[in-house]
C-alpha cells in the first residue's frame, strides 16, 4: 500500500485574500526550563487544505461537523485539467470518474458555472480541487452554491506533488468543529500495491 499526504502544511500555505494568516505560539519550551513543550495555534476554517461544507454559502446547510464520515473516505479518482474546467469536460471526464472527484491544474483549477451544475446532478459525492478556491473570483458564489445546495462538499487546498492521475481511497477528515461551515483536514491518497506476477 502507498500513502501519498496531499495536504498543504497549515502556517505555509497561501492564505486566500482576506482570510486570517494562521500562526503558533509556544505555552511552555523545555529549552527555557520548562518541564515540557506545549503550544497553541490560530487558524481560519478555510486555511491550507480544508473541506467546505454547505453551511459555507448555504444559510441552513449541513454543518461541517454534521456531514456523514463516509463523503470524506472512499474511491476516488484524480484529473488533470487545463483552464476553466466547463460543464462539456466534466460530462466526457464523468464516465471514467469514481465517487470523488479531485481536480488538478496547476493551483488553478477552476469549474465554470456549468462544470458545477453537471456535477451537482452527477451522483458525485465530492469534489476537490489544488486551487485555494473551486472557483475562480468571477464565479465563486455560483459555483459554490450549486456544489454546497447538492450536498456535494468542496476539498480546497490540495497539492497533487508526485501524484499521477487516476484512481485512488481518498481519507480526508475534517476535524470536529460543532457549528463551522468549515475544517483544515489532512487529506491522503491510497493506492494498493499490484499484486507481484
Amino acid at each position: 500500500m502507498k500513502v501519498y499526504d496531499i495536504s498543504r502544511e497549515l502556517f505555509s500555505a497561501d492564505v486566500y485574500p482576506g482570510d486570517p494568516a494562521p500562526y503558533a505560539e509556544s505555552i511552555r519550551r523545555i529549552d527555557v526550563g520548562d518541564e515540557y513543550n506545549l503550544s497553541a495555534f490560530f487558524t481560519g476554517s478555510h486555511s491550507a487544505t480544508h473541506l467546505d461544507a454547505p453551511r459555507h454559502f448555504v444559510e441552513d446547510g449541513t454543518t461541517i461537523d454534521r456531514m456523514p464520515l463516509e463523503t470524506f473516505v472512499g474511491p476516488c479518482t484524480v484529473v488533470t485539467v487545463e483552464g476553466l474546467v466547463t460543464g462539456a469536460q466534466v460530462e466526457n471526464l464523468l464516465p471514467r470518474c469514481r465517487g470523488r472527484i479531485l481536480f488538478r491544474g496547476g493551483g488553478e483549477a477552476y469549474l465554470e458555472r456549468s462544470a458545477a451544475f453537471v456535477l451537482a446532478d452527477s451522483g458525485v459525492v465530492l469534489v476537490g480541487t489544488d486551487a485555494l478556491s473551486i472557483a475562480a473570483c468571477q464565479d465563486e458564489s455560483a459555483v459554490h452554491r450549486e456544489l454546497l445546495g447538492a450536498g456535494i462538499p468542496i476539498l480546497e487546498g490540495l497539492d497533487f506533488t508526485g501524484v499521477e492521475d487516476g484512481d485512488y481511497m481518498l481519507a480526508a477528515l475534517p476535524l470536529k468543529l460543532r457549528g463551522l461551515e468549515a475544517s483544515p483536514c489532512r487529506a491522503v491518497l491510497i493506492r494498493s500495491r499490484a499484486a507481484p506476477e
